[in-house]
């Protein structure tokens, strides 16, 4: 989370605020009570922040950093925080993210795909689609050679409710270009598990 961030500072609607006062009071609690008067507020702030995504141009991010470079080898960002909202449920699923790219002329910056990343988590979302979602950007956006993701994260609702399994993760992949021969597959998915060093 940037560290500028102020939660007070979001804009909210009064609508959105309403709407959680009420969910709260069909709970069954007091939304009188001093530690619940301003919990709608909060609420929805948190909730405008973790949907901000839907604001915000995922392949136009990438095309403020693009660069043209003659470098035609394997270029890996792992370890991506990502923290999401299930669409079904409407609960937390967070991991990590790794993705990879074999530029084609064009490199982008390197903070440009976590923000990637978080265009498409800052809504709500299945794990499957963020991970097709992400590919498809830097696909279509770099025209690499080949595009390679990853996505481990852990789901709230199977471990807080449902199943209850605490220790499931999750794992999505998808490829494109290069990255669909398996011996390029091999080396990106060897190097993501590797500890360099």
């Amino acid at each position: 989370m940037n560290e500028s961030f102020n939660i007070d500072t979001l804009p909210i609607t009064d609508e959105i605020k309403r709407n959680f006062s009420k969910i709260i009071d069909l709970l069954g609690e007091d939304t009188a009570r001093e530690g619940l008067v301003k919990t709608p507020a909060r609420a929805a702030k948190a909730m405008k922040f973790l949907t901000e995504g839907y604001e915000k141009d995922p392949k136009q991010i990438l095309q403020s950093a693009m660069f043209s470079e003659d470098y035609n080898e394997m270029v890996i960002v792992k370890d991506i925080e990502l923290y999401s909202l299930c669409e079904h449920h409407m609960l937390p699923f967070f991991g990590k993210a790794h993705i990879a790219y074999i530029p084609n002329g064009k490199i982008v910056g390197l903070s440009k795909i976590p923000r990637v990343v978080d265009v498409f988590s800052r809504r709500l979302q299945v794990q499957e689609r963020l991970t097709e979602q992400v590919l498809d950007c830097i696909n279509d956006t770099l025209k690499p050679k080949g595009v390679g993701v990853v996505i481990e994260a852990s789901h709230m609702c199977m471990m807080m409710r449902g199943v209850q399994k605490q220790s499931s993760t999750t794992t999505t992949s998808g490829f494109r270009g290069t990255f669909q021969h398996t011996d390029t597959r091999n080396e990106f998915l060897k190097l993501i598990t590797s500890k360099l060093g």
